[in-house]
């Protein structure tokens, strides 16, 4: 393993400045999203809670494969979070922040025009770095050591207010974690289980 937690508090408070400065917040993962993608998302929504700056997922709630954990959310009033991709075309300003979460290729994005009408961009991914990256990230947090983007959101909100998740929060980004180690026994680290 070649991670510090320094580089994670550096750029958890570097993601901190980023969303206070932001008009709102769009997160958003990869096509047919699944644990990880939705628990991840659900750790960064939390962050720009934690940051006082509106926020959203964008997910179409047709085609993801975390459609359980979505109800679970949709089902305790907090749907509000959760916005189809077309419906945040009409709210992008110069100043809205783009975080993609759980994958770093442009062409495996929820949507491509977000991400094209987005100037500001942060990406936080654990896979393998292939050569249709995103280029133009302010922050591009990549770490291939870690077992998910999940135990990578939960370490950056570790660092920012570990006691602002709730339940249903920690359940998510702990669902993300399970998917990708196949319940702790693949990828997983001395970082996974802390």
């Amino acid at each position: 393993e070649k991670r510090s937690h320094v580089r994670s508090r550096i750029i958890a408070n570097a993601l901190c400045d980023l969303i206070k400065r932001s008009d709102s917040v769009i997160i958003m993962g990869h096509r047919m999203s699944d644990l990880d993608a939705v628990g991840s998302a659900i750790g960064v929504l939390r962050i720009c809670k934690m940051c006082d700056v509106p926020a959203v997922i964008a997910i179409n709630s047709e085609a993801t494969l975390a459609g359980p954990l979505l109800k679970t959310f949709l089902d305790a009033g907090e749907g509000h979070d959760f916005i189809a991709p077309d419906q945040t075309l009409d709210v992008i300003t110069p100043n809205t922040l783009l975080i993609v979460v759980d994958t770093y290729q442009k062409r495996l994005l929820e949507s491509q025009q977000i991400y094209e009408k987005c100037k500001r961009v942060v990406v936080i991914d654990h896979h393998r770095m292939m050569v249709t990256h995103i280029e133009n990230a302010i922050i591009f947090y990549h770490e291939p050591y870690a077992s998910s983007a999940s135990e990578m959101v939960a370490e950056l909100v570790q660092y920012i207010n570990s006691s602002a998740l709730n339940k249903k929060e920690a359940t998510a980004l702990l669902s993300g974690i399970m998917l990708d180690t196949r319940n702790f026994a693949i990828r997983t680290g001395v970082r996974t289980f802390e």
